[in-house]
């Protein structure tokens, strides 16, 4: 059974390097037609010419990362063979899973700049990836996420700790909302969907929360069709925007549509009751702000609010297969009033 688990474990941690990565790639596919691209080669050494790439246990081997080339060892990359470097130029290379272009050069990391390139390929050299001023924290982190490279304080050292921390942040609230959607919010929604709905209302209260509603007299707002979350720590996970954004992503990940996640007002109990004229009573309720999540998941949701006037049934005409081609004038039963008399002599 031991053994059983680490399995598991160790294909679970496969399975999420696998989608960190796949993330990755779309962010920097996303920045590529956008980024600017430095048009002068740098090159960091010579490329020996008489040396067979392949055979050679020190041999160069020229990368090009956003127009600019780079020389390098490729054993310093095999050493780290969990790396997506490492994997390019391990033992897949030599069964041609790596393949040069017409030059001799591989070009890899499109959507990386030549700047954080060169913090990557310190990491290969010393084990930390040292950020300099003036490069960002959070392009170094979607490099890293792309080649496969730890991300996390042992291996990161920069001076703005704040970006760094808020790197940090979104691995940890993206991991803890993991388990809360799949605790809390999945069911929920299941419970919504059982019921014929395809789109969901939650409001999230403390544990301490109560809600007494006048059964005679309830909110005027239609929180009645709202799903309610009691939960301390989803409601302190949504107290901060960065981590509803973070919770928004993975939803659109996971599929869902119509998104929105923010803090409203909810009522929870009656405050005191007005007597209005003429007998009627105004309950006024006391309204905390807690969080909510409204997301969809219909299909159609453009043919639901769309309206086909042409399949609109005439009152005339009750068998529209049957109607005639040229239809006969419609007459109003006003104009009816102002026929002449003749008219109704002859009719009668």
């Amino acid at each position: 059974m031991k053994r059983t688990s680490q399995i598991s474990s160790t294909s679970a941690e496969i399975q999420g390097a696998h989608s960190v990565h796949d993330r990755a790639v779309k962010r920097l596919e996303e920045k590529r037609s956008a980024r600017s691209r430095c048009k002068g080669p740098e090159m960091s050494g010579q490329l020996d010419s008489g040396k067979d790439p392949v055979s050679a246990v020190s041999e160069r081997v020229t990368l090009v990362v956003d127009g600019s080339h780079f020389v390098v060892d490729p054993a310093a990359f095999t050493a780290h063979p969990d790396t997506m470097l490492g994997r390019m130029f391990g033992p897949a290379r030599q069964h041609n899973f790596t393949r040069p272009n017409e030059k001799g050069e591989y070009e890899l990391a499109d959507g990386i700049s030549a700047g954080i390139f060169r913090v990557v390929l310190d990491y290969y050299r010393t084990g930390l990836l040292r950020c300099p001023d003036g490069l960002s924290v959070a392009e170094l982190r979607e490099a890293c996420d792309y080649l496969c490279i730890n991300f996390n304080y042992s291996t990161v050292k920069c001076r703005d700790l704040s970006a760094l921390l808020h790197e940090l942040s979104n691995d940890g609230a993206r991991r803890q909302f993991e388990g809360l959607l799949e605790d809390l919010v999945v069911p929920a929604m299941v419970n919504s969907a059982q019921g014929g709905e395809r789109e969901c209302h939650i409001v999230v209260l403390t544990d301490d929360d109560t809600v007494d509603w006048d059964q005679e007299h309830p909110p005027p707002m239609g929180e009645e069709y709202s799903q309610i979350l009691y939960s301390t720590k989803l409601y302190r996970f949504f107290k901060y925007i960065e981590n509803r954004d973070v919770a928004k992503a993975l939803l659109k990940e996971r599929g869902l549509k119509n998104i929105r996640i923010g803090i409203e007002g909810y009522p929870t109990c009656k405050e005191k009751v007005k007597r209005r004229p003429g007998g009627r009573s105004e309950v006024i309720y006391n309204y905390v702000q807690r969080p909510f999540i409204q997301l969809s998941w219909e299909k159609e949701e453009g043919k639901s609010r769309h309206v086909d006037f042409q399949c609109v049934r005439s009152k005339s005409v009750p068998n529209l297969a049957a109607a005639p081609a040229t239809p006969t004038p419609q007459v109003d039963e006003l104009d009816r009033l102002h026929l002449p008399s003749s008219h109704s002599a002859n009719d009668s």
